[in-house]
């Protein structure tokens, strides 16, 4: 985290302009690190192996600036489902 003049950052940038490109029951987990890199941090939620990618920009002086993508994997590895929600 970088704080600096009432600014804060945590995450990474990510290829956002990929999301489009996934395809739930058929994109795998190679493919989601082959278009969007290692992830910002994993998990399990409800079983499923979680990854997430994120990039949050606050500052004192406007709104905060918001980016992610989380992606639920099946036992098989491909997608099961995925959220992308952005303030941009």
């Amino acid at each position: 985290m970088l704080v600096a003049a009432g600014c804060a950052s945590v995450g990474k940038d990510f290829a956002t302009h990929k999301v489009e490109e996934i395809n739930v029951g058929e994109t795998t987990r190679s493919d989601i690190e082959a278009m969007f890199g290692d992830p910002w941090r994993t998990g399990l939620e409800d079983g499923k192996r979680t990854w997430t990618y994120a990039k949050y920009r606050w500052s004192a002086f406007r709104e905060a600036e918001t980016t992610d993508l989380v992606v639920r994997f099946n036992e098989d590895g491909t997608v099961d489902s995925y959220v992308y929600n952005t303030t941009q």
